[in-house]
């Protein structure tokens, strides 16, 4: 009988200890766990910060102010503009049209002159 109670006794010190070891492991997780949602967090407000300067730095006001005052561009008189007008309806070129026209240019055509189909200097 008391050999039971010794084994029974130690069985329970042992269901004690893992009892308390596995109450430290939960609590040192839910402390990770706080401490990656607060990381997390913090990750958010950064990405929203950045959209916000993305936005910024993209405004179409501040693109032309530096196109005109660093890069000296500007918007092209009426005379030296051309308009393109959509072909077959969907506004999508023909693949063979648009190959001539970059090899005519590549090759010293003039932009403005009608690409010759199939033809090459």
């Amino acid at each position: 009988m008391i050999k039971l109670n010794s084994v029974l006794a130690v069985l329970l010190v042992l269901c004690a200890l893992a009892l308390v070891t596995s109450q430290h492991k939960a609590r040192k997780l839910f402390s990770e766990l706080a401490q990656e949602q607060d990381a997390a967090r913090q990750i958010e407000v950064e990405w929203g910060q950045l959209q916000l300067e993305q936005s910024t730095w993209a405004m179409h006001a501040r693109i032309e102010k530096i196109a005109s005052s660093r890069l000296q561009m500007r918007v092209p008189v009426s005379a030296r503009t051309r308009l393109v007008s959509r072909e077959g309806g969907y506004g999508i070129a023909d693949p063979e049209s648009i190959a001539n026209a970059a090899s005519d240019t590549r090759h010293g055509a003039h932009p403005r002159e009608p690409a010759r189909s199939g033809a090459r200097r």
